[in-house]
């Protein structure tokens, strides 16, 4: 008997291995050895399946990814725990931030919660505008893409520690200064990701 658990696990096992680009039904069926039939009777549509499997990566990613502790400072945590994430689990972290899918700004909504949470735990930005604290997230976001791009595909030799100098530069830096300055419209993630993954850059040592 073909279950709904069952169907969301072979869904995001094929995520996990293919992407979003694989993710059709008679792909997810062909894993299970099944016909498409138990899909639509377990979710109403393909969009339904793909919000459940979203929310799957969210509980993976909260529970198990950007829980980690590195350093103890909350962000600079977050950031080291997503740079591990596109080194160790590149075809998870290219399904969800490279690959130009449906929940796109589902991703981007979550990460942008994850990192406010983050930043309530700092005093020094407590009393700072919600514009100030989501530029804040961005500047952190810009930075630890740029590090995970370049790290996982091997152009930079970086150590964690100088991870850690170059993260907390500029998070200091925003907390003090408003240096980002952003509209009310804010660069998304994939487009943040994408035009760094698809820039070539010579293997820099430290």
């Amino acid at each position: 008997m073909i279950t709904r658990d069952m169907i969301l696990t072979s869904a995001y096992d094929l995520v996990v291995k293919d992407g979003f680009n694989n993710f059709t039904a008679r792909n997810i069926a062909k894993r299970m050895g099944c016909s498409t039939q138990p899909l639509y009777l377990e979710f109403s549509c393909m969009d339904d399946l793909k919000r459940a499997v979203i929310e799957k990566i969210q509980d993976y990613l909260r529970e198990d990814v950007f829980s980690r502790h590195y350093t103890g400072d909350p962000l600079i945590d977050l950031s080291l725990s997503y740079i591990d994430l596109a080194k160790n689990d590149r075809s998870l972290y290219r399904a969800i931030y490279i690959e130009d899918h449906f929940g796109r700004e589902a991703m981007r909504r979550f990460a942008y919660e994850m990192g406010m949470e983050r930043l309530r735990l700092y005093p020094d930005a407590q009393q700072l505008s919600e514009r100030r604290q989501r530029d804040i997230i961005t500047g952190n976001w810009i930075i630890s893409t740029g590090l995970s791009a370049l790290v996982s595909a091997g152009y930079l030799d970086i150590s964690q520690d100088q991870m850690v100098q170059i993260l907390t530069a500029q998070l200091n830096d925003f907390i003090a200064n408003d240096r980002f300055q952003s509209t009310e419209k804010t660069p998304t993630h994939q487009e943040l990701t994408v035009s760094t993954d698809r820039r070539l850059h010579p293997k820099i040592q430290f």
